[in-house]
């Protein structure tokens, strides 16, 4: 990809929040945009402000970059992220990440929301990511490298940080909160899976299914970030859930888990600013 001027963008941060930038950010996925509510919020920017940023078109994703507090953890929140499936050049999905690393984020979390392919895994699941596969057919990491970031060939045996999924383990065990831990497999969408599509996705040792995640785990890695990513399970995937997907289960599904999940991230966050502290 070109060389990206980021100066831009920084500045339009820069402008509505000083002092130090939070070492942590969260995507927030479908239907899970709520968890602003669990933040001390002290700047709410929109996309659209942010020079560079894609915008998103998708329900339940607002398009914002928060910046605040949760738990007492300085926190950057994405309000809702942007796809392949829109249309988007996959190169551009990867500013909004090199903009927060330029900004000091050291760990991303990045949540979504999955649809199952394990009949006892039913929605309101959470699965931690173990690891993943990339059948979207597009990396943001194609073209020259921008060495800025990274190396041109960078590893990925651990793309999700162990360390970090062992200290969500530990917060749900903690709430109560059953984890699963899975690999999650990205398509390209928009459209949802086939059933021959699922079970030849099972077969690779796919868990869960969805359409983001990827890109924005690649282009952290690349520049050197810890990645933690957590799938809410909202449907089983087509030829075990016995009906017709749609987007508006997936809203619902993930309106019903989202305090679950509040309070896994929050005694999560809680231990981060403890230790911190």
């Amino acid at each position: 990809m070109d060389r990206h001027d980021y100066g831009a963008a920084l500045a339009a941060i820069g402008a509505r929040h000083e002092g130090p930038f939070p070492a942590t950010a969260l995507i927030l996925g479908s239907g899970l945009g709520r968890f602003a509510e669990a933040m001390k919020v002290t700047a709410e920017i929109p996309y659209a402000d942010i020079p560079g940023f894609p915008v998103s078109t998708v329900a339940g994703h607002a398009g914002r970059l928060l910046i605040g507090t949760a738990a007492g953890l300085p926190l950057a929140a994405m309000q809702g992220r942007m796809h392949l499936y829109e249309g988007y050049p996959a190169a551009r999905l990867a500013i909004p990440i090199r903009t927060l690393r330029l900004l000091g984020v050291e760990r991303l979390i990045i949540t979504n929301a999955a649809g199952s392919l394990r009949k006892a895994w039913g929605p309101g699941t959470l699965m931690a990511i173990r690891d993943h596969i990339n059948l979207s057919g597009q990396n943001p990491l194609a073209g020259p490298n921008d060495d800025r970031f990274g190396a041109r060939f960078f590893d990925m045996s651990e793309a999700y940080d162990s360390a970090l999924r062992a200290r969500l383990a530990v917060a749900a065990r903690a709430e109560g909160i059953t984890l699963r831990e899975g690999v999650y497999a990205q398509v390209l969408g928009p459209n949802f899976e086939t059933p021959a599509e699922i079970r030849m996705l099972s077969r690779m040792g796919a868990d869960a299914v969805g359409m983001s995640t990827v890109p924005e785990c690649l282009v952290a890695r690349h520049a050197g970030m810890r990645v933690l990513g957590l799938s809410l399970i909202t449907n089983h995937a087509a030829g075990i859930a016995g009906h017709a997907l749609s987007h508006e289960e997936t809203m619902a599904e993930g309106d019903k888990a989202y305090e679950m999940m509040k309070r896994l991230f929050l005694r999560f966050f809680r231990e981060f600013e403890e230790e911190s502290g």
